[in-house]
């Protein structure tokens, strides 16, 4: 074979793969493109927020609340006083600013409820951290928690545990914005050990026959008092804050079920119109605070 053919047939080949390389990089180029393009449409909300003044109002104060469930809450830095009429307040936030609440447990594995409330109109992407040890957000065992997206007007409930046998401790609630870690509302909470320890921590899921008492919490008009069984946490039975009151409750290992024996505990829990009638065009509450009183009767084994 002449030598002259072979020479000629090393660049056309050279070139028949520089062309299917480039022809290569073009598609995947195509490809990944296409499928940032389908990521960001998917997941627009995620990324529309990049301005830290669109997470805030006119006073400069952060779209969201945090609060804990129980009715023991005051103002954090003894800046502000409650409204004399919660129900009748003309501005976006339920709260005049941050909280501070107190706790009081009954041994180590005590549970109870975490509330944020996004006051905003756009949807919300927290990260909740406990800064002061002892105490883990349930569903995790740690102290750091990405929370779901927050719809424009929702609300998130957590579940907080407390890991020690503690006399008295300090801890902090952070909500942060993920992508603007600077945007942050602060809950403080001071947690005691109550007077008498429990053996069954009430949590997310479990089974309970409660006796409740329900006040209009401007008027403490008694609405209403019963014995209903619950689902603590999440229970699409009752109104969303009902379920999650229960959260806490404690009882000893007799579970309320010896005729004559009572070792459950009572707490009190103060709601907001979100996680009461709120979201009930039309119902006679729809604005009003409510006060629930909860005493837990027996735990379902």
């Amino acid at each position: 074979m002449p030598l002259g053919i072979n020479e000629m047939a090393i660049p056309r080949a050279a070139i028949l793969l520089s062309l299917a390389t480039a022809a290569l990089l073009i598609c995947s180029t195509i490809v990944v493109g296409y499928s940032v393009y389908v990521f960001a449409k998917e997941n627009g909300d995620a990324f529309s927020v990049t301005d830290k003044d669109l997470l805030k109002d006119e006073n400069e104060r952060w779209y969201w609340e945090v609060d804990l469930l129980f009715d023991t809450c005051d103002s954090r830095l003894g800046d502000w006083d409650w409204p004399e009429v919660l129900a009748d307040q003309d501005d976006l936030f339920l709260y005049p600013g941050e909280l501070r609440c107190d706790w009081e447990h009954q041994g180590a594995g005590d549970r109870a409820s975490v509330v944020v409330y996004n006051r905003g109109n756009q949807t919300l992407d927290l990260v909740l951290e406990i800064a002061g040890g002892e105490v883990v957000f349930a569903s995790e065992g740690d102290s750091d928690l990405i929370l779901d997206p927050i719809e424009a007007g929702g609300t998130a409930i957590v579940e907080i545990e407390l890991e020690g046998d503690v006399t008295e401790h300090d801890f902090t609630v952070e909500a942060s914005h993920l992508r603007v870690p600077e945007a942050e509302v602060l809950l403080d909470v001071h947690v005691f050990e109550g007077s008498e320890s429990r053996d069954i921590h009430t949590s997310n899921g479990d089974r309970l026959e409660v006796h409740y008492k329900v006040w209009n919490a401007d008027t403490n008009e008694l609405l209403d008092e019963g014995d209903l069984p619950v689902t603590a946490g999440d229970d699409s039975n009752y109104i969303k804050g009902f379920g999650w009151s229960a959260i806490g409750l404690d009882i000893d290992e007799d579970r309320g079920l010896i005729p004559g024996i009572d070792t459950g505990t009572t707490h009190t829990t103060l709601l907001p119109p979100p996680i009461a009638y709120g979201n009930s065009e039309g119902h006679e509450l729809q604005d009003a605070w409510l006060r629930f009183e909860l005493k837990v009767d027996r735990a379902t084994i």
